[in-house]
């Protein structure tokens, strides 16, 4: 009996065991071997931390988006609700100045309530380099938004420099001097009398006082220009010069609109007949110059007779130069004269004038003025300290021409 031979073709194949052979009993051939066993597990306190990590990481996160968005809530809120002036103010914006100091500023003032949320609002409306230099009107309660928008359009507040018809560049230098939204000294000479345009200009705080001169000077400049190229081709004026100087004395005799045309035509009238023109206003400027005359000083009828370069009572022609700044209209009027064969007028004591186109009738004129005069005087019952001549009379007043 061949055991060998039937043991070996059973297990063709296998792989010949190491070692003696155990005999094993019939249940222990019948269990299945054990396989390879798994990888070792980890411990249940090891999985315990880190799902306690990644819950913890995951809540962090949950809770940063819900502070994030809470944060973006009340911050956009706070930008465009009502801010805490009561009252408003006025708020200046340098030139070159950052959103930081601008905001900074406005929480200062107690314009706005949180610099950091203006500053974040701004830039979160791409608005960093939109807000314009300029003083700005705050309206009471606005908000942060509203203030950033007004910033944004660059309307600022306004001023008003007015130089009136008549006054002297002198007089027109102190009105600059001393307007408190314009900044920079004065010049240390002042412009030729009548270089000055009377006008009203309109500025934002921080424009210079010699910007202002400037741009005054050209618009006088330009408008004498104006106006003298289309004069009357036979007025007796040589130059722009003396065009102005009569404007001004016209200027400088009524300030109504419907005499300024005949007044001129009066003087007018007189150069050409070669007559001296009389005009109470010169003879103010000859003595007090730019500064004027003050409001408590009469004319006497002395200073009528006291020699100046400037008094057309003791002087041929023009005076050398102008006695104020005229304004279009007297410019006008003197450059397109009304036809008139009048060579006085003299104040009528309504506002007006009396003219006359001879000597005789103006002696009547003033005759009936000087009652006035007398009877104003008895009314007030105040006698003058002295006889003034009375401003606006002037014109052959007191001629005997």
């Amino acid at each position: 009996m061949n055991t060998n031979s039937g043991g070996n073709e059973f297990g063709r194949g296998a792989a010949p065991q190491a070692g003696p052979i155990v005999p094993k009993t019939a249940n222990e051939a019948l269990r299945p071997e054990k396989g390879t066993p798994p990888p070792a597990r980890r411990s249940r306190k090891s999985r315990s931390q880190v799902i306690v990590f990644l819950n913890f990481m995951l809540s962090l996160v949950l809770l940063a988006m819900v502070g994030a968005g809470l944060a973006v809530y009340l911050g956009k809120k706070a930008f465009i609700e009502p801010g805490p002036s009561v009252a408003g103010d006025t708020f200046l914006v340098k030139p070159s100045t950052g959103v930081a100091q601008i905001a900074e500023q406005l929480e200062r003032r107690g314009l706005i309530s949180d610099a950091r949320i203006f500053r974040i609002g701004v830039r979160a409306y791409d608005n960093d380099q939109a807000l314009k230099a300029g003083e700005y009107e705050i309206k009471p309660h606005a908000s942060m938004r509203e203030i950033m928008e007004l910033l944004k359009s660059g309307k600022s507040v306004t001023y008003a420099l007015t130089i009136p018809e008549g006054l002297t560049v002198h007089q027109a230098f102190e009105r600059i001097a001393a307007h408190e939204a314009l900044a920079g000294d004065m010049p240390a000479q002042l412009p030729p009398e009548g270089s000055i345009a009377t006008d009203t200009l309109r500025f934002t705080r921080g424009a210079t006082r010699q910007q202002m001169i400037d741009k005054l000077m050209a618009d006088q400049k330009a408008l004498v220009a104006e106006i003298w190229a289309r004069r009357d081709s036979d007025l007796p004026l040589a130059d722009e010069n003396e065009f102005v100087t009569l404007a001004s004395i016209v200027e400088k005799e009524t300030s109504r609109g419907d005499e300024r045309s005949r007044i001129a035509g009066v003087f007018l009238n007189r150069l050409r007949k070669g007559m001296r023109l009389q005009s109470d206003p010169t003879i103010i400027y000859g003595l007090f110059g730019g500064k004027g005359k003050p409001s408590d000083r009469p004319i006497y009828q002395s200073d009528i007779e006291k020699p100046t370069p400037y008094n057309t009572y003791t002087i041929n022609g023009l005076p050398p130069a102008p006695i104020a700044n005229p304004g279009r209209a007297s410019l006008e009027a003197v450059a397109n004269p009304s036809k008139t064969e009048d060579l006085y007028f003299v104040a009528d004591g309504t506002g007006g004038h009396a003219f006359a186109t001879t000597l005789k009738e103006h002696n009547e004129n003033v005759a009936r003025y000087r009652a006035w005069q007398r009877k104003q005087a008895a009314e007030a019952a105040k006698a003058p300290a002295g006889q003034p001549a009375g401003e606006g009379e002037a014109s052959g007043a007191t001629s005997t021409q």
